[in-house]
């Protein structure tokens, strides 16, 4: 049986490092499987991977609900087919949806007596099973709403900014200036014949490795100065 650790992002620019850390200190075993998520199912390369692995008796721990998934019905899905499996899962925030939490719930079970009275208590069973199912649909729906939210937040701050006359971004037609661009004009300045080299605009290029759309935008910007 082996124990894995699934870390996930959004972006390469966030941290990773706090998931790892939540997940060492309870499980110190924990092979760590890491990626960078952008949106969809099949951008997760290093989850299919695991997804494929994974055999009856090992378990997966996530830091909370929303590193296994941002979509609530993916989630709830994802969930079902892993429990079926006979996979473990382990949500270090959300302990009341581990599949050992949910296995209780279901074992449980109201005892039938033999007698017509078990017809309600075939209900009661039922409805304990939807109670304990139900609860993990809500949580994965808790954590896509608060992802919701939290774009919807963002996205009224940039809004209110601009409103406020902050400037969001680069101003339009502004010249995004990087090392590489101020040595490329170096080289234009002193070898195109436009300025004051010999060399034609075909042979600057050639010399300074610059696609001809590049070259002719840093040469025009050149001429504006």
């Amino acid at each position: 049986m082996c124990i894995y650790g699934y870390c996930r992002i959004s972006t390469k620019q966030q941290s990773i490092e706090r998931q790892i850390r939540n997940i060492k200190t309870n499980y110190n075993n924990a092979v760590i499987v890491t990626e960078v998520y952008t949106g969809t199912k099949h951008d997760r390369p290093e989850w299919n991977k695991l997804y494929k692995k994974v055999k009856v008796g090992d378990t997966i721990i996530f830091d909370s609900v929303s590193r296994m998934s941002r979509n609530a019905e993916e989630g709830f899905n994802l969930y079902e087919e892993l429990y079926n499996k006979g996979i473990e899962l382990v949500f270090l925030k959300e302990p009341h949806i581990n599949t050992n939490t949910y296995k209780k719930a279901l074992q449980n079970n109201v005892a039938l007596t033999g007698t017509n009275v078990d017809y309600i208590l075939e209900g009661v069973n039922k409805y304990l099973m939807a109670l304990a199912k139900e609860q993990i649909r809500l949580a994965f729906e808790q954590s896509e709403k608060e992802v919701q939210d939290l774009h919807q937040h963002t996205k009224e701050g940039i809004e209110t900014a601009r409103l406020n006359g902050k400037q969001i971004g680069q101003k339009q037609g502004a010249k995004l200036t990087t090392k590489k661009s101020i040595e490329a004009k170096k080289q234009i300045l002193k070898h195109s014949k436009d300025f004051n080299g010999n060399l034609s605009d075909n042979e600057c290029m050639k010399l300074i490795c610059l696609a001809r759309n590049t070259f002719y935008k840093y040469k025009r910007e050149l001429k504006e100065l």
